[in-house]
């Protein structure tokens, strides 16, 4: 049976594909709806960019007829652009029409009076939701780009084995396993069955459990603290991976071996021409307004958590140093162009060959801004998108419909990349008992 799909705003700023995503069923836009997106329109950002987007699509539907009598589409649906048969308030009297969140579910209970079809309003309001599974009208959140976060592929595996195959694992470098439900470069901890101090650690291979490629030297003076970051380090110096995701709450090290490994793979190696690292800019608390001075200077309190990495990194390298010209190692290696940091906002439309690409905290990305960026890569550019998908900035994502973990459930079976969840705290034990008491 066909069915009145209503579709919120925050629907078409998420997902301009959501026009098109019901099948056979009919999209009403409320009139309100085009309203809210005219607001929106002149943001520079990626809500703006759905905007006008939409609003370009609605545009070209008309040469097709009135959008008011709805418009045919290939899949057998119609869309339709609905304006209220008049002002009368079809919600309880608590529910005025002055908001546009109350007059979009004024159009579904609308008609829903009509008993024409069913009606399910899809929006990814929680409170209107809840308002419409109130007054009898069914709702849903538009879930056709999330993952359920409970069942991420987490990208490392604790397995009981015999001792003798932990043994035969030492001496032959590898140990068959069932291939089903294995992805490529999965982490794989091997924990003899009645000694669980007698493992190995290996990771997942065309068939077979193999060992880390890892050397015993440091990476710019860091060495893994604990089994994933060993796993997670031996992805980043892989550079058959071209896309590596590392989730994990705070202090568990991710961004601090993202760059040591880049560090490692530009400057000591020459594998890539430059380490470009980028975050999106969401405050935590109240933004703090107008910055002034000129663009480093405006960028440095969005990038200082990379600053204070980098000046881990080359204090624990020797080579913090305060130089003759007043600058830390690292700004030298910016002012060369080997390093450079800079806000998602200036990546659209780039394309970026030969560099090694750290995406900081990717939870605070949409997946279509996520696929934006990993489409920017170049010929032998590796990228390397960091969060944690529990602790989420942007008001218009959750820990399943994000970017972070958008990736990681897509690319989860691709032999071009990896993806490690790291849960051991190392910045420090009040870090650590923080993370988990709070």
């Amino acid at each position: 049976m066909k069915k009145y799909f209503v579709l919120d705003t925050n629907v078409l700023l998420h997902d301009v594909g959501s026009l098109f995503a019901f099948e056979d069923n009919d999209v009403i836009i409320p009139i309100v709806a085009i309203e809210e997106l005219d607001r929106f329109k002149k943001d520079l950002n990626e809500i703006g960019r759905n905007a006008r987007q939409v609003s370009r699509i609605l545009d070209n539907l008309r040469s097709k007829g009135p959008l008011y009598k709805g418009i045919g589409l290939e899949t057998g649906g119609t869309i339709r652009v609905f304006i209220p048969s008049d002002r009368t308030n079809h919600l309880p009297p608590e529910l005025i029409l002055d908001k546009a969140d109350n007059q979009i579910l004024s159009v579904a209970m609308e008609l829903k009076d009509l008993d024409e079809e069913p009606v399910v309003l899809v929006t990814k309001d929680t409170n209107l939701r809840i308002k419409a599974d109130a007054i009898g009208v069914t709702a849903r959140d538009y879930e056709t780009d999330r993952v359920e976060i409970s069942e991420l592929y987490e990208g490392i595996t604790q397995l009981k084995v015999s001792k003798e195959q932990i043994d035969n694992f030492y001496q032959n470098g590898s140990l068959k396993v069932d291939p089903t439900g294995r992805y490529p470069h999965e982490g794989f901890i091997l924990v003899d069955k009645t000694d669980e101090k007698h493992s190995a650690l290996g990771k997942y291979e065309n068939g077979s459990i193999v060992p880390l490629n890892l050397s015993l030297d440091p990476v710019w003076s860091l060495y893994p603290r604990n089994a994933e970051q060993r796993v997670a380090l031996d992805l980043l110096l892989d550079d058959s991976i071209k896309l590596l995701s590392l989730a994990g709450k705070a202090g568990t090290g991710k961004t601090l071996l993202a760059l040591a490994a880049g560090l490692q793979k530009t400057i000591d190696e020459s594998i890539y021409s430059r380490l470009l690292v980028s975050r999106p800019i969401f405050p935590l608390g109240k933004d703090i307004g107008y910055l002034p001075g000129d663009i480093e200077e405006k960028l440095t309190p969005w990038m200082q958590p990379i600053f204070d990495n980098l000046e881990l990194i080359f204090a624990a390298t020797g080579k913090q140093k305060v130089k003759r010209e007043g600058k830390h190692r690292y700004k030298e290696l910016m002012d060369q162009g080997v390093l450079e940091l800079e806000p998602l906002t200036y990546i659209r439309g780039r394309s970026i060959p030969n560099q090694y690409l750290i995406i900081d905290e990717a939870q605070n990305l949409t997946p279509h801004e996520i696929k934006t960026i990993i489409t920017r890569a170049g010929e032998n550019t590796k990228i390397v998108i960091t969060g944690d998908p529990y602790q989420i900035d942007n008001p218009y994502i959750d820990s399943s419909s994000n970017g972070l973990s958008y990736v990681v459930e897509r690319f989860k079976g691709e032999e071009i990349a990896g993806h490690v969840t790291l849960t051991k705290g190392e910045r420090s034990k009040l870090a650590e008992v923080a993370t988990n008491l709070l």
